[in-house]
């Protein structure tokens, strides 16, 4: 595919070097993460033990009712093969006390509870683990803003939100993970018969090569166009990408100072780090 072909061995050397310094920098030595039996967990959870050490590395189940065993299982091949420490905490009980509210409660409704739910199980965990939550997010969802809010986009850093899908693919296989995870479609998991590319409407292959025109190369929607991409596509994908930008940035704050947070006071470089 053009242009999306990564150094894997760069790559593994870059993130796990990322993941040493970001952990180190907060003053922890120990990261946890949600691992669902999809490629973004299990990569990250790879890259963590790669880079802290098994011991390091907390992997989470945290199934609702209607996850699949299929997911529960592939998550636990993650869980051997980086020998990361674990543990399963179901969420249906939290996710229920509200969703049982509201009978008439979408499908959309339903899954965000869900995504929320499983966010306040790991920075609960991680208080006891006393590590950091890492984000497996990558770059095509944060693109598309196909995360939830404060749920599976919440993190301390995120170890693979550079890498389009296609790209995590190819880690995924440099790194051995399991075929049976790498090549499965896509899916949050949260009914049954749900996909990622379903619900987008178009398959990861095809949206990564548009977006890195858009994002990496700079092309305008019309140069992407005229690369033979269809009009009504492109504009779909320009415009979630526009829609969703809020999903990409701190809370916007109302500039009243001279040295307002994201705005003038942006990095630490004067706080000695």
């Amino acid at each position: 595919m053009r242009n999306l072909d990564i150094n894997t061995d760069l790559a593994i050397e870059i993130i796990s070097g990322f993941i040493r310094s970001e952990t180190t920098r907060a003053g922890f030595s120990k990261v946890l993460l949600g691992v669902s039996g999809g490629i973004d967990s299990a990569l990250s959870c790879y890259l963590a033990a790669r880079a802290l050490g098994s011991e390091n590395v907390l992997a989470v189940r945290m199934p609702y009712k209607t996850s699949s065993q299929s997911s529960y299982d592939d998550a636990q091949l993650v869980i051997d093969a980086t020998g990361a420490q674990s543990m399963t905490i179901p969420i249906t009980d939290i996710a229920d006390g509200l969703i049982n509210q509201f009978p008439k409660m979408s499908k959309m409704r339903q899954g965000n509870i869900m995504a929320r739910s499983r966010m306040i199980v790991l920075y609960d965990r991680s208080v006891d683990f006393n590590g950091l939550v890492i984000g497996t997010g990558n770059k095509t969802e944060i693109l598309l803003g196909y995360s939830t809010l404060y749920g599976d986009s919440a993190c301390a850093f995120n170890p693979i939100g550079d890498l389009y899908k296609t790209q995590v693919r190819q880690l995924s296989r440099a790194l051995g993970i399991p075929d049976i995870i790498v090549n499965k479609a896509p899916t949050a998991d949260l009914w049954a018969g749900q996909t990622d590319e379903d619900e987008l409407g178009f398959t990861y292959t095809e949206v990564d090569q548009l977006l890195y025109f858009l994002v990496d190369e700079r092309f305008t929607p019309d140069e992407c166009i005229k690369e033979g991409f269809e009009h009504s596509f492109v504009e779909k994908v320009v415009k979630r990408v526009r829609q969703y930008h809020f999903k990409r940035i701190m809370p916007p704050i109302a500039k009243v100072s001279n040295r307002t947070i994201g705005y003038d006071f942006l990095y630490l470089r004067d706080w000695g780090t």
